[in-house]
């Protein structure tokens, strides 16, 4: 029992770190700063988006972007990747009802070179930046807005974006987008996906310049041209494309920041706990470097910082008096419980669904060990019908 008590002395002490430091990572207060002053010019601006399945997702979100109120110029490049439900002809359709240039591109496969393997979306990202006529080596001026074609955005986001890159000389403006809560299963781990994202790359730090920690949410980033002299090359074989892309353009000496948002949305519906499994299953342990040791340390970690807590407070009350332990283990079980309340708040959701994230965080360690199990089984990376193999 006092083994048991020190344990939990010490997971609560390190709840105690997370909340006085660690970038603040818990705290939802990273949002796009306002300028006092508008661009006098405002720059060029195309939007990419590679899509590969996506017709019914379109007429939802391509409207919201080719309908943007941005006072420049704006033009969007919509790479068909494979696609086999007609999405290349729903882009096309849409262009013609909205008057605003669309270009549709057919992506071509990605090269089967040994030594130069690109990531299926990686591939349809520089597809994208060659139609837009930015070449390797070659800068200019503007800005390049890499989407996804689930994300809806409100009519003055990329207004804002340009507007904060512009004031603030950032070369990576991102903002990680509102998700959806729609069905019980979206509520339980949408919040938990994107408070253990920040807490594994606290945004606070993300946004001071010369920091190691790096990160970009990939379903919105306003890129400078000038931050791509060679075009997305350098990270052409990242699954995880949006982290890889923050780290590249911080370790050019570049300036990024990450934020939330509540006028980027992601429309995607993940109605079964089976879809959350596969969003969160398919890159954990890429995130993790396809490391045993990692993979270890993060199960361990989730079960001491998470689990223990509420494990040892039944136990503390069932055993009789103990008292040191019951409190150690509600004090780190309060902790933790405080955390996440802002983040179930950014979601409009009750508070009194904090004190079960130690089952959320379990979860996600069952699905961060089946990621593990399905790399080790050769299965890779599934996502919208491609298998990335990664064995």
């Amino acid at each position: 029992m006092l083994a048991l008590s020190i344990a939990c002395t010490v997971a609560a002490v390190v709840w105690v770190y997370l909340l006085a430091g660690h970038g603040g990572f818990w705290r939802t207060t990273q949002w796009l700063p306002r300028v006092a002053v508008e661009p006098d010019r405002w720059p060029t601006v195309t939007a990419i988006v590679p899509a590969r399945n996506e017709a019914e997702m379109l007429p939802v979100t391509l409207p919201a972007l080719l309908g943007q109120d941005y006072p420049g110029a704006l033009s969007v490049i919509l790479v068909d990747d494979g696609s086999t439900d007609g999405t290349a002809q729903t882009a096309a359709r849409l262009g013609r009802e909205s008057g605003r240039l669309l270009r549709v591109v057919a992506g071509t496969p990605s090269p089967a070179t040994p030594g130069d393997r690109w990531a299926g979306k990686v591939w349809a990202m520089a597809q994208g930046l060659r139609a837009a006529g930015i070449p390797d080596g070659q800068t200019q001026d503007g800005y390049v807005l890499f989407t996804d074609a689930d994300i809806a955005c409100a009519p003055g986001a990329l207004r804002d974006l340009v507007a904060a890159a512009e004031g603030d000389d950032r070369d990576l403006v991102s903002q990680m987008a509102l998700l959806r809560t729609a069905t019980s299963w979206e509520r339980v781990v949408v919040p938990a996906f994107v408070y253990f994202f920040a807490q594994l790359y606290p945004f606070r730090r993300v946004n001071v310049p010369g920091s190691r920690t790096a990160a970009a949410a990939g379903g919105c980033m306003l890129i400078r041209r000038g931050a791509l002299p060679n075009g997305v090359a350098p990270i052409r074989g990242a699954l995880i494309d949006d982290v890889a892309m923050g780290r590249m353009i911080k370790g050019q000496r570049g300036r990024t920041w990450l934020g939330l948002s509540k006028n980027v949305l992601s429309v995607r519906p993940y109605a079964k706990l089976a879809d959350l499994w596969q969003m969160v299953a398919r890159s954990a342990y890429t995130q993790l470097n396809y490391s045993p040791v990692l993979l270890a340390g993060t199960l361990i970690g989730l079960l001491f910082l998470y689990a223990l807590p509420p494990a040892a407070t039944f136990i503390g009350l069932a055993a009789g008096p103990a008292p040191a332990l019951t409190a150690a283990g509600l004090a780190g079980w309060a902790l933790m419980s405080l955390s996440f309340v802002p983040m179930l708040r950014l979601y409009r959701l009750s508070p009194l669904r904090a004190p079960g994230l130690p089952l959320i965080a379990l979860l996600y360690a069952a699905m961060t060990a089946d990621s593990a199990r399905r790399h080790y089984a050769g299965h890779g990376a599934q996502w919208r019908g491609r298998t990335n193999q990664t064995r």
